[in-house]
């Protein structure tokens, strides 16, 4: 996981607010706390697995080993008790000595204050020129709900001075409210440190989803950024239309953005679906059509630019396989349409004292053969893991992963 960049103070020579707002989107999806564990994490699971109980415990070790790169360890912890659960990550490299030395390391609280109150601290350490390990950010979300399904969510991303002192540069309020049995409405604001020091308004969210039917629900959500004269106007628009048809769930998403004169103009959509063919075999495939194809100059209009089928099966002594195709078009050449450019294989092998995992990525070369990059393998001998999910490596190489129960 990679730690997005220190907020920089607006200079008093004035950088637009609309700047302003473009710098805030890694703090916002830090912030939104998507996903604590970094990409090298092998092994997904849950808690109560474990033991069944209020209080869990476990940890977990991965290495990746490239010929391409310098090799890391990730090693995490998992620690519950009671009401109040801390999950931490150690990132480590290889020093000039061949020994494994700490670079980052995350850790995130979560406390149930009460029955409609959870709060949950993400503390990111680094290491400086000594070695020591140093405060880098601390981000702090509180989720109350409320009456009625109602609920109000407040995150503050702080980085310390040059003292050492916690300073706030971000708070995002969330508020979500039921307007109907079948009407919800969320509106997000985001706050950033302005040219005076103070928190000032950076960006706007609001969203709107809507059951219009027994199988169908539409959603909008409009980003605005402030245009420098006081007012707000549109960045983005995001539609989306869900339909549950049988076993087969279709996601149809638009966006529009505005063009250089403020008009809005459609240039992306996404087709998602999802189906269940047989008992044990799921499809999934997401077509992707956009107004800029690789190679080739804008001209307007939607084009088919990468359609990704992944299918996962089942068996009946519990092996699980997953295939991934993508296609995209042709470099050089987007008129002559997609082709097959990377598949990606994963093979899960339960056993009596744990599983196994084999990911396969193959990508195709300049003369059209497929060529094996990467094989990623991790093993467990914790029989309480319940889902495995290898996630794709950024470079070529192999990973060892090895979960333990304490």
């Amino acid at each position: 996981m990679n730690i997005p960049a220190k907020l920089e103070k607006q200079a008093a020579d004035g950088h637009s607010c609309a700047s302003r707002a473009a710098r805030l989107i890694p703090f916002v999806l830090l912030a939104m706390g998507a996903c604590f564990f970094s990409a090298h994490a092998l092994w997904a699971q849950t808690a109560d697995s474990q033991t069944g109980g209020a209080n869990t415990s476990w940890t977990a070790t991965s290495e990746s080993q490239s010929d391409n790169a310098n090799p890391t360890r990730t090693i995490e912890s998992h620690t519950q008790s009671g009401n109040r659960t801390l999950d931490k990550q150690t990132l480590q490299r290889r020093g000039s000595d061949g020994q494994f030395e700490p670079y980052q390391d995350i850790e995130k609280e979560t406390l149930q204050v009460d029955a409609t109150t959870v709060r949950t601290t993400m503390r990111t350490f680094g290491r400086d020129a000594d070695g020591a390990k140093t405060l880098v950010q601390v981000t702090q979300e509180e989720k109350r709900m409320l009456p009625g399904g109602d609920s109000n969510v407040v995150r503050t991303t702080s980085d310390p001075d040059a003292n050492g002192a916690l300073q706030v540069v971000q708070r995002q309020i969330e508020e979500t409210k039921k307007i109907g049995q079948d009407v919800e409405e969320t509106k997000i604001t985001t706050m950033l440190t302005g040219i005076n020091g103070g928190l000032v308004q950076a960006m706007k969210v609001q969203e709107r989803r809507e059951r219009v039917a027994n199988d169908t629900v539409e959603s909008k959500k409009t980003t605005l950024l402030p245009n420098g004269d006081g007012n707000w106007q549109v960045s983005e628009i995001r539609q989306a239309t869900t339909r549950q048809d049988g076993n087969i769930r279709s996601t149809e998403e638009r966006v529009s953005r505005p063009d250089a004169d403020g008009k809005l103009g459609e240039i992306s959509r996404t087709v998602r679906k999802e189906s269940e063919s047989a008992p044990g075999e799921k499809r999934n495939t997401v077509e992707t059509y956009s107004v800029d194809v690789p190679g080739s100059a804008r001209e307007g209009g939607l084009h088919l630019v990468e359609r990704a089928t992944t299918t996962q099966r089942t068996a009946s002594t519990g092996q699980q396989t997953t295939e991934k195709q993508l296609e995209q078009p042709t470099p050089g050449d987007p008129s002559s349409g997609l082709q097959v450019t990377t598949l990606t294989t994963d093979t899960v092998r339960p056993g009596p004292a744990g599983a196994q995992a084999t990911q396969t990525i193959q990508m195709r070369d300049a003369n059209g053969d497929f060529g094996v990059v990467s094989v990623d393998t991790s093993k467990s001998d914790n029989i309480h893991a319940i889902q495995v999910q290898i996630a794709p490596s950024e470079k070529p190489g192999k990973s060892d992963a090895v979960q333990k129960k304490r």
